[in-house]
């Protein structure tokens, strides 16, 4: 893939606060994604709410901001820096939320900004569980049986199909947040 030389300036959006066990790699990744992107000679600015990670040394990033990973404070720092693009999949699933937020609410587009890493659409398509399903089964491949619902009726109706046990798991969440089983 050649270089692309329209890109000067990547906002990276990090992880934000690890749990022993839990996102170390995007933290990883992060800091070596700002190290390449650095050595290639792009402006990195980085937000992430961590300051106990590396990601935020000084050599890391042009410009760091230690701050909420919310829509609101990272249409901020767009506003301020004007990143030509944004790379928000290397801070997990409080980044990819918050890059899914500002392209809905028009800010990357109002900016001239540019997601990279992933499209909005295939965001969207790994995160949300009804777009995945019909994926999965429109070429064909398997997969655990599933219902998409919304409301307790629908849940109930479901469980008459599966029967018990039923793994529970909301679209768009982090590490399993508001999952069970019943």
């Amino acid at each position: 893939m050649p270089k692309r030389t329209d890109i000067n300036s990547v906002l990276v959006i990090g992880s934000g606060p690890i749990v022993i066990g839990q996102a170390c790699e995007f933290d990883y990744s992060g800091t070596q994604a700002c190290r390449v992107l650095r050595a290639e000679g792009l402006r990195v600015i980085l937000v992430n709410s961590n300051p106990a990670t590396i990601m935020t040394d000084p050599e890391f990033a042009d410009a760091t901001y230690i701050e909420p990973i919310t829509p609101e404070f990272v249409e901020k720092v767009i506003a301020k820096e004007r990143p030509d693009a944004l790379l928000p999949t290397l801070g997990g699933q409080t980044a990819l939320n918050a890059a899914v937020a500002l392209a809905e609410n028009g800010v990357l587009d109002k900016y001239g900004v540019e997601l990279i890493g992933a499209d909005i659409d295939a965001i969207q398509r790994g995160e949300n569980r009804e777009l995945f399903k019909q994926i999965v089964e429109k070429v064909g491949a398997e997969s655990a049986r599933s219902w998409v619902c919304h409301t307790l009726e629908e849940c109930l109706e479901a469980v008459e199909d599966l029967h018990y046990p039923v793994v529970v798991r909301p679209s768009f969440t982090m590490g399993g947040a508001g999952s069970g089983m019943a």
